[in-house]
């Protein structure tokens, strides 16, 4: 008996409706492929505009990009390396060729460094030394970048103006820090280029000017007390490049950076300070006190969207450097005048 093939056999209706099926589906993935196609570019033209109003669509110092990298803590790190440099190299060049004597240049600067109140000055030691003056000079510098500077927003050539735009940009961030962010990256896109020689010796009158007067700070650069003025412009780049940078974070929180500077005289904290010369009494256990710092502290605060977190954090970013107390040698009013 000879073997028949059976063969699957539909109707010309059901295969119709197959069809008809089959078309539907097509035309609906179809539909649906078009509408992701929308979406993503509905998103890629809403992420630039974020790009735009952050600043993070530009690659020129001072906004999202440092010498081709990006702006993080590591890069933070090394600018302010840098700037320390140069404030070491002119308070060292001071220091030994000073303009007056060494004695006069350290009343000058503990006057700044106490903010001119003589009731905190004890008589000082007869001969002051070059490390003396040299730690007191960076601090003074330290000081008048950190308040002048970075913790005030320098965006016009107007001392005035620029409180103001601090004390906005601080009211807007205790109620919506992605706000806050969009803002300030906003407003620095249309900051000064440069710091004027006007805002210098502005920032050098309102937090140093003993010194400025006694060593002649003006705009001739060639002097040892005007090469002052090339650090705050390089300050004021730093300080640029700091507010003007983009949050890491996915926009979750919104970051800025504020510098701190420890006082003379304080305690020691580990966590924000870093000696730059050995201290042998810290290394046994002992107490000690700051005894100049010669380049400021940065931190990174830092508060969540709005809704979710309260209060602002802070993270040392880098820590301040500081001389202690005993490596001065030799400056006991230093001591007196903290309240020892």
């Amino acid at each position: 008996m000879a073997y028949t093939p059976q063969h699957d056999v539909v109707s010309g209706e059901q295969y119709r409706y197959a069809l008809t099926n089959f078309r539907i589906a097509h035309e609906k993935v179809e539909e649906q492929r078009i509408q992701l196609q929308e979406q993503e570019k509905q998103v890629a033209q809403l992420r630039a505009r974020i790009a735009l109003l952050e600043g993070t669509n530009q690659g020129h110092f001072g906004s999202s990009k440092l010498n081709g990298n990006s702006v993080d803590d590591f890069s933070i790190k090394n600018a302010a390396s840098g700037l320390e440099r140069q404030i070491n190299r002119w308070a060292a060049e001071l220091t030994r060729n000073p303009p007056v004597p060494l004695n006069t240049m350290r009343s000058a600067a503990l006057t700044d460094v106490f903010d001119d109140n003589p009731a905190e000055l004890a008589p000082q030691t007869p001969n002051a030394t070059g490390m003396q003056v040299q730690s007191l000079l960076r601090h003074t510098v330290s000081k008048t970048i950190a308040e002048g500077i970075i913790n005030c927003l320098v965006i016009t050539d107007s001392p005035d103006a620029n409180i103001q735009l601090a004390r906005i940009h601080e009211h807007i961030f205790s109620r919506d820090p992605t706000v806050a962010a969009v803002w300030r990256r906003q407003t620095f896109s249309a900051a000064v280029e440069t710091c004027s020689l006007e805002m210098s010796l502005f920032f050098l009158s309102e937090h140093m000017p003993n010194l400025q007067q006694l060593l002649e700070i003006s705009s001739d650069k060639t002097t040892l007390g005007g090469a002052l003025i090339p650090i705050l412009e390089a300050a004021y780049d730093f300080s640029r490049m700091l507010h003007s940078a983009p949050s890491s974070s996915g926009g979750q929180v919104d970051a800025f950076y504020r510098a701190f500077v420890p006082d003379v005289g304080s305690a020691m904290n580990p966590r924000q300070i870093e000696l730059v010369k050995r201290c042998q009494r810290t290394e046994r256990g002992e107490p000690d006190r700051v005894g100049a710092t010669v380049f400021p502290g940065l931190v990174k605060v830092t508060r969540g969207v709005a809704g979710q977190s309260v209060e602002a954090s802070q993270t040392v970013v880098r820590r301040a450097q500081v001389i202690c107390e005993c490596a001065l040698l030799g400056v006991p009013q230093v001591a007196q005048a903290a309240g020892a």
